[in-house]
């Protein structure tokens, strides 16, 4: 299940993943992200709460299509906050960093404990 963590007036979205994303998570994942660009943004920054989620309870299907989509898309992706607590996920998003680096001048993707919650979301909207 998804749901919007925090509602933002701007460019930034926040959301959390509760035990598994299906193809209805995702799509409504878009849904929020699209309404962004509808109000004019040109990028929007994206936190995900993971700590929630359990990969036994996700579909596959739904996992692959958003991240095609993301391949698809990562011109319009702002600043991404990752809050979970896992050393693979810390690991992950520390290598998608490096990888999107180059095709996403101005912008950084970071890895937050779930400790820091507060400093992940001041991280996609620094002004709220």
């Amino acid at each position: 299940m998804i749901e919007k963590l925090k509602t933002y007036e701007g460019n930034s979205l926040a959301l959390e993943v509760i035990d598994g994303f299906t193809e209805t998570d995702e799509k409504l994942a878009l849904k929020f992200f699209q309404e962004k660009i509808d109000e004019g943004y040109d990028h929007v920054n994206v936190l995900v709460k993971l700590d929630e989620l359990k990969i036994s309870h996700s579909e596959v299907k739904a996992l692959v299509e958003d991240a095609k989509w993301t391949l698809g898309n990562y011109g319009q992706i702002g600043n991404i906050a990752v809050v979970a607590n896992s050393n693979i996920l810390k690991a992950l998003v520390s290598l998608d960093a490096l990888f999107f680096e180059r095709l996403r001048k101005g912008y950084e993707e970071r890895y937050f404990d779930i400790s820091q919650l507060d400093e992940a979301l001041q991280f996609i909207a620094p002004n709220p």
